[in-house]
């Protein structure tokens, strides 16, 4: 069953098996000689990139939930080297922007939605541990702080809500009394895809990073056939309510609450969708070699 409400099953399936097959040729390529050192830590975090998309592509087609969590280790492998061949590349600047959650509102997105798929697929405790050295900013922000912290409860907590929009509804459900907190949580997760788009403009502090919209934004609207779009999915929500046991029954259906991540065993929250397959339409994968993979061509 497909459980984003875009895509026919001819789509899902060509964007899977081709974005499978990138990954496959990228992390072989990674472990060839490193023909442009400069772009080679960004080349490794885009295969790390792609392992995170594949999982919620794969959800969005109506893979198993079970089978999202192998994506794990190779997203971690990929971030883990982008990080050590960064080291001798980014500058003490780059190295800021590109990992503090004050001024790169795209990273703190990431990263929570990296913390809330660890924490619904309940991946090893390893695994855990290296994804919270990558992710770092330990005691940054009032919110994701406390959902890591739900997990590891030695976590710092910070004292401010860095991105007040579109989170500071998501505050809100976690602190509200049980009672009101389906209902707080249901309105943070209707408001979310609006309310995310300009989040950038209410951090508390100024943006180092310049955002019209998270880089995720118009998949979908853009381009659809060359496969970019791998749903739109409130991971944030689901986070929450894996970290604090919030009542998410008002959210289960809505086009943007992945639901079945915390019921891997079924039946599917998302509606039946009824699709009308035309004849195969060809789909031209997203995936165009990058700077590093043609250069490593040459040789």
């Amino acid at each position: 069953m497909i459980r984003a409400p875009l895509g026919n099953a001819i789509y899902w399936e060509k964007v899977v098996t081709d974005t499978d097959s990138y990954i496959a040729k990228s992390q072989g390529l990674l472990l060839q000689p490193n023909a442009n050192p400069d772009y080679a830590p960004q080349y490794a975090f885009e295969i790390g990139q792609d392992h995170w998309h594949q999982i919620l592509r794969k959800y969005s087609a109506g893979h198993p939930v079970t089978d999202l969590a192998r994506y794990f280790p190779g997203l971690l492998d990929a971030w883990e080297e982008a990080e050590r061949l960064g080291a001798t590349v980014w500058t003490p600047e780059q190295q800021f922007t590109r990992h503090h959650w004050r001024v790169n509102y795209d990273h703190y997105i990431i990263c929570f939605w990296l913390v809330g798929l660890a924490l619904a697929l309940e991946i090893p405790r390893d695994q855990w541990r290296r994804l919270l050295i990558l992710i770092g900013n330990d005691g940054e922000d009032l919110l994701l702080d406390r959902v890591i912290a739900s997990r590891n409860p030695e976590r710092k907590i910070g004292d401010v809500l860095l991105s007040p929009m579109p989170y500071a509804r998501l505050l809100k459900a976690v602190d509200a009394p049980a009672d009101s907190q389906a209902s707080q949580l249901k309105g943070f997760v209707e408001h979310w895809y609006k309310d995310v788009r300009i989040g950038a403009k209410s951090g508390a502090d100024p943006q180092a990073v310049s955002y019209r919209h998270p880089y995720w934004y118009t998949y979908g609207d853009e381009n659809f056939e060359g496969g970019a779009y791998f749903g739109r999915w409130c991971v944030e929500a689901v986070a929450v309510v894996k970290a604090f046991g919030i009542d998410d029954s008002l959210c289960l259906g809505h086009e943007h609450y992945p639901g079945d991540l915390l019921r891997p065993d079924g039946p599917s929250t998302h509606p039946v969708r009824e699709i009308v397959e035309p004849s195969a339409p060809e789909v031209v994968s997203e995936r165009k070699p990058g700077l590093f993979a043609r250069i490593l061509k040459r040789f």
